[in-house]
This record gives structure tokens, C-alpha cells and sequence, in this order.
């Protein structure tokens, strides 16, 4: 794909694996980029990548790690505004939803909720009237709930509702784009689980949804989905809701057999 978006200075949080190093591929081909590459491990892996990329170590499900992300991406763009930020960090359990760990589930909040709706908020003020664009990778799962996530489809479905309704409040320099990607064939849907298990379907490959989303904030699209099925499969599931139900109910036999698993383990 030829790359139009170029000489501008972003931020690309969750960006040493799945989507965001796809999408960290990708902005690296745009003449004149410089991107601040965030996660908690983003030296390790991404340091000497490209003179492009700024690697910074911080965990976002604070607010002490976004305002930090500010303060670096103000000393590495040298006071320059961030024309893009892209808060793309985010992390599902899959599990039965059968426990009272408050601090479990409150992280997930915290990462996948609460960080992006305060960098909305930070990057308004950073503007300061300037033009900008902010995207956020939502969910598939944020749109249609799945077994197994509940906790993670919560956060998604948040986030969801948020991107709505701030439409209608934010102001006109900002541009917002929300990706609502599926399943990708990469670790991030057993990053937080030591048991393999089967992932939702249908799968794509973060290369894929990577190339769809930078095609959608270069257009200025509002939402991004990547995957045709899953958007032609919401309109027949809205004609025939047994289909929908079908649907649910092989995924559910997904999460017995991944019970079934776990419990052997635990033996």
C-alpha cells in the first residue's frame, strides 16, 4: 500500500505486538514520521527497529503512565503537537466470570476503559484548537458479546459507547477513528492466560487489519472494520436471530472445552 500518511509525529501505544507492530510497520514507511512507541516492554523489542521510532517503557492503565506518555512525546517531538495519537493498548482474559478479585477485573479497566477515555481528554487540551486525530482499537467483541469475555467485552462495550457519544460533544479539529477488529492470529488473546484455548471466530491477521486501519484514519473514516464477514454476519444475525444463537452456542462449547482443559490441568 503506498503510505500517505507522512512528517507527522505520533503516538502508538500496545506497539511491540499484534495490530500496533503492524500498524508501527506500516507508519515507519511514511517519509518524515516519527513515532513514540509505547508499551511496557517497547525497549526490548523495538529498540534500533528505525530512526523513526522512539521506544518508551510505561504501563498506561494509570494516569500517572498517560501523563507520562505526554510529557515524553512533548520532549521527543520538541514541544510540536502530536498530529496522531493512537491508543491501542488493551488485554482480554478468557475465563468463566466466576470469581470476586476486584483488582482483576479493575485492571482490565483500567487498560482497556479508563486510559483511553483520559487520553481523550489530554489530547483535546494538547491540541488546543490545533487539528488531530485520535484512534482508538475498540472491538468486534465490543459491538456483540462473546463466552469467555465477559469482563473484556464489558471494557469493549464501554469503550463503544463512549466513542458514541463523545461524537457528539467533541470538537470539530479532532478527528476520531475506532477500529473493531475480531479475533487476530496472534498471542494477544492468551497473553493473559497460561492455558491455549480456542479463539472466537472468525480470525484475521493483524498485517491485515493493520494495512485496513492506517487506510482508515488516512480517510478520515469515522470506524474501521476489518473483517466483511463479521460486518455481513451482523445484519443476518439482525434478520435471523437463531443465527446469533447458533453462533453462541458453538463458542460456548469453545469455553467448556477450555474449562474441561483447565480442570484437567489442575488435577
Amino acid at each position: 500500500m503506498v503510505l500517505m500518511i507522512s512528517g507527522k509525529n505520533i503516538v502508538l501505544t500496545g506497539a511491540s505486538s499484534g495490530i500496533g507492530f503492524e500498524v508501527l510497520q506500516l507508519l515507519i514507511k511514511g517519509e518524515g514520521n516519527r513515532i513514540l512507541a509505547v508499551s511496557r516492554n517497547a525497549v526490548e523489542v523495538l529498540e534500533g527497529i528505525s530512526h523513526r521510532v522512539i521506544p518508551f517503557d510505561m504501563d498506561i492503565s494509570t494516569k500517572e503512565g498517560v501523563d507520562a506518555v505526554f510529557e515524553k512525546a512533548d520532549e521527543v517531538f520538541r514541544g510540536k503537537k502530536i498530529d496522531i495519537f493512537y491508543a491501542n493498548a488493551g488485554f482480554p482474559y478468557y475465563e468463566e466470570f466466576n470469581y470476586t478479585d476486584w483488582d482483576r477485573v479493575k485492571v482490565m479497566f483500567d487498560t482497556n476503559t479508563l486510559s483511553p477515555i483520559y487520553t481523550y481528554a489530554k489530547y483535546i487540551k494538547h491540541l488546543n484548537g490545533e487539528k488531530g486525530i485520535l484512534a482508538y482499537t475498540v472491538s468486534a467483541i465490543g459491538q456483540m458479546a462473546m463466552p469467555g469475555y465477559a469482563i473484556y467485552s464489558s471494557t469493549k462495550f464501554a469503550l463503544h459507547g463512549f466513542q458514541q457519544a463523545i461524537r457528539l460533544e467533541k470538537p470539530d479539529n479532532l478527528q476520531l477513528t475506532c477500529l473493531y477488529p475480531v479475533a487476530t492470529d496472534t498471542n494477544f488473546f492468551n497473553v493473559a492466560n497460561e492455558v491455549e484455548f480456542e479463539k472466537p471466530f472468525p480470525v484475521q491477521t493483524p498485517d491485515v487489519v493493520a494495512r485496513k486501519m492506517v487506510a482508515g484514519i488516512e480517510k478520515g473514516k469515522k470506524t474501521v472494520s476489518p473483517c466483511a464477514m463479521f460486518a455481513l454476519s451482523k445484519v443476518l444475525m439482525g434478520i435471523c436471530p437463531p443465527i446469533r444463537t447458533v453462533y453462541w452456542k458453538l463458542e460456548t462449547n469453545k469455553l467448556e472445552r477450555f474449562k474441561k482443559k483447565l480442570n484437567q490441568m489442575n488435577k
